[in-house]
């Protein structure tokens, strides 16, 4: 009967994942175990409030944009491990602020776009060995402010950049053994950093004649340099540089994810600052053609003025000897306009024929 009872028990703790909609286990911890089911995705019906993911030896698609998981906040451990995935699109885990250990290995990664760990700024432990990593880009490393134990074993890296070498002081653990260094006069940097770290071995794998040499023993000499090169230690610029474009890169996440889309009017205001401009300019013209005497003057030539009464031609005027303007004075203006109401210009001239028939 007892033996009955335990079967039981256990059958249904076998198929309770089924029944629950996943095929992942999950702990009172709330660790959740989905390691090699054969999963092509996430499945939907985890609970929200998991603090650690376990995906590895899956089947596992990275999307080319957005997210990779979008409804674990809590989440602080993910196990990414034994998936294949070539390369890491950026801003894949941006909204995983509270993620501390990101495991990596084994994924066949080659390539790593350089805002592909962007929001991850809590992260305490990457591991990206058995990869197939040859360059470490500076902009990567730009993502973490709190990085303690950094894995880069067997991986097919050449050499590192100095200013890589820069923010890798600030990982207390690194691990660089297995990859393929090429010990040449560019080496020297790493040469001098690697003696000033512990626990890191780093050994030669070409040219044939320093093959096997541990790195840190070399000189500039056995590196084929002419003179030595000082590699810049912790210079105080470089160094606020680079935490300036982390604090810069930091606000712009933080930004993008606290601030709603913007709707259609977010960029409305490049059309009012054309508005307010070209208002002013017209403002402008229209100021300078008021002050300018050329407008005036074209102005005042379109105005209507009646012509002077000539009736005194051939007349009156002439034969009593009295000049035009001695006894009588110009009209003036007003008179005219009463005189001209109609607006248009009044031909008084008569023809002389016209006069002597009106004598007669």
């Amino acid at each position: 009967m007892e033996c009955a009872w335990y079967l039981c028990v256990c059958s249904l703790l076998y198929v309770w994942p089924a029944a629950a909609g996943h095929p992942c286990s999950i702990d009172s911890k709330g660790w959740a175990d989905c390691s090699g089911k054969s999963l092509l995705h996430t499945p939907d019906s985890l609970p929200g409030n998991i603090t650690s993911l376990d995906l590895s030896f899956n089947s596992l698609a990275m999307p080319r944009s957005g997210t990779f998981l979008t409804h674990f906040p809590s989440l602080r451990a993910l196990n990414l491990s034994n998936n294949i995935i070539p390369m890491l699109y950026p801003a894949v885990f941006s909204n995983l602020w509270a993620l501390h250990l990101l495991d990596l290995s084994s994924c066949n990664i080659s390539h790593l776009h350089p805002e592909a760990f962007q929001g991850l700024r809590n992260l305490h432990t990457l591991l990206l060995k058995n990869n197939k990593l040859q360059i470490l880009q500076l902009p990567v490393f730009l993502a973490f402010r709190a990085l303690v134990h950094l894995d880069l074993q067997n991986n097919d890296l050449l050499s590192v950049d100095a200013l890589v070498l820069q923010l890798m002081e600030r990982t207390h653990q690194i691990l660089l053994q297995g990859n393929p260094w090429v010990c040449n006069c560019s080496m020297y940097p790493f040469q001098q950093w690697l003696q000033q770290r512990q626990g890191v071995q780093v050994l030669c794998a070409s040219p044939p004649e320093l093959q096997g040499q541990e790195v840190k023993t070399l000189n500039f000499q056995d590196l084929g340099c002419r003179r030595k090169q000082w590699f810049p230690q912790a210079q105080p610029s470089l160094r606020r540089k680079l935490l300036a474009t982390v604090q810069r890169n930091d606000t712009t996440t933080t930004a993008a994810t606290t601030m709603s889309p913007a709707g259609k009017g977010g960029n409305s205001w490049p059309y009012l600052v054309g508005f307010l401009v070209s208002a002013i300019a017209i403002s402008i013209v229209i100021a300078l053609a008021a002050k300018c005497k050329l407008f005036h003057k074209n102005f005042a030539s379109y105005r209507h003025r009646p012509l002077p009464d000539t009736s005194s031609m051939g007349g009156s005027h002439a034969e009593s000897g009295v000049a035009w303007g001695e006894n009588q004075s110009m009209p003036s203006a007003a008179g005219l306009q009463l005189e001209d109401d109609d607006g248009f210009i009044e031909d008084n001239y008569i023809q002389p024929s016209e006069r002597l028939q009106e004598e007669d």
